[in-house]
């Protein structure tokens, strides 16, 4: 059992997405080559849900193949008085229907960073393990 240091709490689901809503870059974990790698990527979240946009690699197959992705996300104030980190565990899907692709793409806005000549596509990940962390005040939205 992983203890936590003083002053650390764990964070309720709500809180999570919450957190997460503020949008920006986490990255993802998954495995290419029977290997673990860790990506950067732009994310917008849609329910209990992650969307995201990719090209040709592993993160798209990840998604054709709807496997096991895991995704991290962190906020903190640089003077170190808060900071929080939320960690999503899930099947990433690949979106093809025309409501759930306008939706993603109007939370994502313009593509970043931008892709040139490259089919770009879009990417779920369910919330259906999630955890977070934090410490001092973290603020609210």
């Amino acid at each position: 059992m992983e203890s936590r240091p003083p002053g650390v709490r764990e964070l309720s689901r709500a809180r999570c997405f919450e957190l997460l809503a503020s949008g920006g870059v986490g990255r993802i974990g998954l495995s290419e080559r029977a290997l673990p790698v860790i990506l950067p990527v732009r994310y917008a979240v849609s329910g209990e849900r992650l969307v995201l946009r990719t090209s040709p690699g592993v993160k798209l197959e990840a998604a054709v193949h709807r496997l096991v992705v895991a995704f991290e996300a962190d906020g903190y104030d640089p003077r170190g008085s808060w900071g929080w980190s939320v960690l999503v565990q899930g099947v990433a899907a690949l979106l093809t229907e025309a409501g759930e692709l306008e939706a993603a793409r109007s939370l994502l806005g313009r593509a970043w960073p931008p892709v040139e000549g490259e089919v770009t596509r879009l990417v779920a990940i369910e919330g259906t393990f999630v955890s977070g962390r934090a410490f001092g005040s973290v603020p609210s939205r």
